[in-house]
């Protein structure tokens, strides 16, 4: 793991984290929500889940929506992907180490 992919890894686990906060910021605001109940929705909303329990009423948490998703849906799989091949990438190295030692 060297250290260009570690920065870029902790880039995408801020921008992940922003996206999450101001989701949470802007339901919590816009619709007069809870925090816990906006980040619920941000949550639900970016895993493309969509219970359905909560649903944006203003005219600006549904233009809002329609951004956050489309961007958001981005950044999350972006994230997701970056966990797994970093994750798969230090599997991978132990294996060598091991195969290494023998």
């Amino acid at each position: 793991m060297d250290v260009v992919d570690k920065h870029i890894y902790r880039v995408i686990l801020s921008l992940a984290l922003t996206t999450l906060a101001v989701g949470t910021i802007v339901y919590h605001f816009a619709e007069h929500w809870s925090w816990l109940n906006s980040y619920y929705f941000s949550v639900v909303t970016l895993a493309t889940v969509g219970y359905g329990d909560l649903v944006p009423t203003t005219p600006f948490a549904k233009i809002f929506t329609t951004f956050y998703i489309f961007i958001g849906v981005g950044i999350i799989t972006l994230f997701i992907s970056s966990t797994m091949k970093r994750s798969s990438k230090k599997m991978q190295e132990r294996r060598d180490n091991k195969e290494t030692k023998k």
